[in-house]
């Protein structure tokens, strides 16, 4: 019996651009659950400068409130001017930062979490307009589905929270993994037994270098979306397993794989 087609989608910067709904929940969290001592008791909610050329580098939501805490702290806070001083050892800035304040990241990712379930329980209209979905992308999920496609979606995004946008644009796709069921490239393994994996689109070039340095999932054809949180450098030299792919050329890409 042949395996069923599917192809494998990230959400936040592939399916929608969700930086607003990151950065108002990430502020939300700190002010509401993290407690904290170093931040102000007013601030603004405008998207900050700092925290949208910051996400490029964020893999997990946890990261994100870590952020938003250094950006909106009252003393020596993240700037547009000394970001690249974090940025240059990110993991390692991170880790300071937990250390700092004695914090787990398993805390923050729990406080986001709390963050956009108060969200969802008071507004759930509003939260989910804070995500804006790329149309190109929408269209192809649907499309892909009426070529007998399967979708599914594996995101560092808890998988209720992104269910609950999904079907917002009347998307139900196959499967939806969030970062409850592991990494992307374990998630992937174990579905290469039940499922013909088409393709996986990725803005992350590092999971996409995971993948294709995974003897068990280097034959997987990946795709780099040139239109999510890409960092300058993410675009040179794509290695020859890996595709570059624009929002004007899935139709194509659908096109080849159906």
């Amino acid at each position: 019996m042949s395996k069923s087609k599917i192809i494998l989608l990230d959400f936040d910067g592939v399916i929608v651009d969700g930086i607003y709904e990151y950065w108002y929940s990430s502020v939300l969290a700190c002010s509401k659950y993290l407690n904290s001592d170093h931040i102000l008791s007013k601030h603004t909610l405008d998207l900050s400068e700092t925290f949208l050329q910051m996400r490029p580098w964020v893999k997990y939501g946890w990261e994100m409130v870590l952020i938003t805490h250094e950006i909106i702290k009252q003393k020596n806070p993240l700037t547009i001017n000394n970001k690249d001083l974090f940025l240059q050892n990110y993991s390692d800035s991170c880790k300071r930062i937990l250390k700092e304040n004695s914090w787990k990241s398993q805390t923050l990712q729990k406080c986001l979490d709390n963050a956009r379930k108060y969200q969802i329980s008071t507004n759930l209209e509003e939260w989910v307009s804070f995500h804006r979905p790329y149309p190109e992308v929408i269209s192809f999920i649907k499309k892909a589905e009426l070529n007998n496609i399967h979708i599914g979606i594996i995101t560092t995004k808890n998988r209720t929270f992104t269910s609950k946008i999904l079907e917002k644009y009347n998307i139900f796709p196959k499967f939806v993994y969030g970062y409850e069921s592991g990494t992307k490239v374990e998630i992937i393994k174990k579905l290469i037994c039940e499922y013909e994996i088409k393709g996986f689109i990725e803005d992350r070039r590092e999971t996409l270098n995971d993948i294709i340095n995974c003897k068990e999932t280097e034959e997987i054809p990946c795709f780099l979306a040139n239109w999510g949180y890409l960092k300058r450098k993410d675009m040179l030299d794509i290695p020859e397993q890996m595709n570059l792919i624009k929002l004007n050329e899935l139709e194509e890409l659908l096109a080849n794989l159906a």
